[in-house]
Order: structure tokens, then C-alpha cells, then sequence
């Protein structure tokens, strides 16, 4: 039977994302750091509301590295959390690199998502599940 081996939520402003990820001087750097091609590609071709997308996926990210029982740091790395969304499905968690070996150590085999947001506010709640 499965258990619940941590949880995460996070909020963020999707003002903030938007501004970090247009600012002329480091935003292409921040949004190459942060989010993976596949993230980029599904939020550019979200359209007008591309940055609630992508403060959708950072609050996800967030939310990940809180029910991995870490924040950012050596184990777990931006662009080794991926917020993977195939058609008619709920999105979903996929880790790679030393974030997934820091899941598989801690037991964790698989992660619950769920997403939210308004024009302001993106929010992320993660269950890992072990």
C-alpha cells in the first residue's frame, strides 16, 4: 500500500514570473534555468495567458521540492522538475537527474499534482507518494 512520504504547496504572483521572465538583461537566462523546452513550449503556446502557465509551473516546482523535504539546493535542481502535461490528462511531475535520486532514496515513487490560477495568482499543491 502506498503512503504519503510528503507534501508541498506554493503560491506565487504570476506579475512576479512575468516580470523576471521579460526583464531585458537576465530574463532568457531565469526562464532557460527554470524551465525546461517542454515547459516552454507549452506555455508559449498558451498565448495571452502564457505567464499564468508558466507561474503555474513554478509554484509546481516549489511545491515538489517542498514534499521532496528540500527547498533548491545540491540534491535538486530547477530544470530536474518537469511539469509534463499530455493531452486530455492531468499534468504531471516527471524528475530527472539528482532530483530523481534524491526521490528514490527518500522511497518516493511517484507524485500527485494539481495546479491552479487566476490572472494574479498561480498556485501548486504536490503529494509524494512513496
Amino acid at each position: 500500500m502506498a503512503q504519503i512520504m510528503g507534501t508541498g504547496i506554493d503560491l506565487i504572483e504570476v506579475d512576479r514570473v512575468e516580470r523576471a521572465i521579460t526583464r531585458p538583461l537576465t530574463g532568457a537566462r531565469f526562464r532557460a534555468r527554470v524551465f525546461t523546452t517542454g515547459e516552454v513550449a507549452y506555455c508559449e503556446s498558451r498565448g495571452r495567458p502564457r505567464y499564468q502557465s508558466y507561474a503555474g509551473r513554478f509554484a509546481a516546482k516549489e511545491a515538489t521540492m517542498k514534499a521532496l523535504g528540500t527547498g533548491w539546493n545540491r540534491n535538486v535542481g530547477w530544470g530536474e522538475i518537469e511539469v509534463v502535461r499530455q493531452r486530455g490528462h492531468a499534468p504531471a511531475i516527471k524528475l530527472s537527474g539528482k532530483a530523481a535520486e534524491f526521490a528514490r532514496k527518500r522511497g518516493i515513487t511517484g507524485f500527485h499534482l494539481s495546479i491552479t490560477h487566476t490572472a494574479t495568482t498561480a498556485m501548486a499543491h504536490v503529494i509524494a507518494e512513496g
